[in-house]
């Protein structure tokens, strides 16, 4: 009975125990990034900003705004995402649209802990039909988490573009670029010959640059609302402007190239527009062909990053009941 006895209580002591040291476990500081972003709870995006921010925000009276959602987790629950966030292991975080069927892996890099601060680097990684699409322009971000008051803060933001000069796809963009710039536009008239009308398709890219363009544009939305959380959405292309001296900034955050943000490419003119919230939480993007390219589609988006087109050319038929572009 003594023996029954004192097993019973060793069992109770070590679940004690057992208990205690969950409840006492702090929280780490990818558990706090995750939570910061991903939480449904309100609040837990101000949570971890460090109190000088909260109290400039407070003071310019843009923090009941930050208490209400979490940035990321309110644009995917919008879009209709599925996602799913690990806390521990090489990946951060999966998603997945079942309309476009396309998916994003957010996987972490490096975890470099050091004391009270911890650097996460973070790559992304976009799939379509089961295929990893490729692209030389993809950043990683480092977010810089420090502790205040036994709660993990983040304290910086960094992003890096990759630009390797080696690779193919890069390669096969920039020669053809260079090649369509170097051919003269030539069109030769016989005197007695009756002027033709131009071809919807000269002097203008093909759908699919357009929608490279597009998807360019949309991905550089989404990492600059992470970048510039204050800010949220850009509705300006110039702001995303991929080329300039010093650091990125949230007027060049040195995203997408020059001649990409001058809004004016493959005979369309691309537009950001309707960027609600302060921050910015929704935004369209149009691209319309311009005064010269009649006959074409017109594409548009918005925050969901779903992409649109209408046959007319009429980015107002396209927002309202556009064709999804596969």
């Amino acid at each position: 009975m003594r023996t029954v006895v004192g097993v019973l209580a060793v069992a109770a002591i070590w679940s004690a125990a057992v208990s205690a040291h969950e409840v006492s476990t702090p929280q780490t500081a990818r558990q706090a990034l995750l939570e910061m972003f991903f939480s449904k709870t309100s609040g837990t995006f101000a949570k971890h900003l460090p109190a000088v921010t909260l109290a400039a925000l407070e003071k310019s009276g843009a923090l009941a705004n930050l208490q209400q959602y979490s940035l990321l987790a309110g644009q995917l629950q919008t879009q209709g995402t599925n996602f799913q966030t690990f806390e521990t292991g090489s990946v951060l975080l999966s998603g997945e649209d079942p309309k476009t069927r396309q998916k994003v892996e957010i996987t972490v890099e490096n975890d470099a802990l050091r004391g009270e601060r911890d650097d996460i680097e973070l790559s992304f990684q976009t799939y379509k039909n089961g295929e990893a699409q490729r692209t030389p322009f993809m950043p990683r971000m480092t977010f810089t988490m420090k502790q205040e008051a036994r709660i993990w803060k983040l304290n910086e933001i960094s992003v890096t573009i990759r630009l390797p000069l080696a690779d193919p796809d890069l390669l096969k963009a920039m020669t053809e670029n260079m090649k369509a710039r170097e051919t003269p536009n030539v069109t030769v008239t016989p005197v007695s010959a009756t002027p033709q009308t131009q071809s919807p398709t000269s002097s203008a890219g093909s759908d699919a640059q357009v929608l490279a363009a597009m998807r360019t544009i949309l991905t550089a939305e989404i990492t600059y609302a992470t970048s510039y959380p204050r800010v949220g959405f850009s509705c300006t292309l110039s702001d995303l402007d991929g080329f300039g001296g010093g650091e990125p900034n949230e007027h060049q955050a040195m995203l997408i190239n020059s001649g990409l943000a001058s809004g004016k490419k493959y005979g369309f003119v691309f537009t950001l527009s309707s960027c609600g919230g302060a921050p910015a939480t929704s935004f369209h993007l149009s691209a319309a062909p311009n005064a010269n390219t009649f006959g074409r589609k017109a594409f548009c988006a918005d925050q969901s990053g779903t992409i649109r087109s209408s046959d007319d050319g009429n980015l107002a038929h396209c927002f309202a009941s556009g064709t999804v572009v596969q």
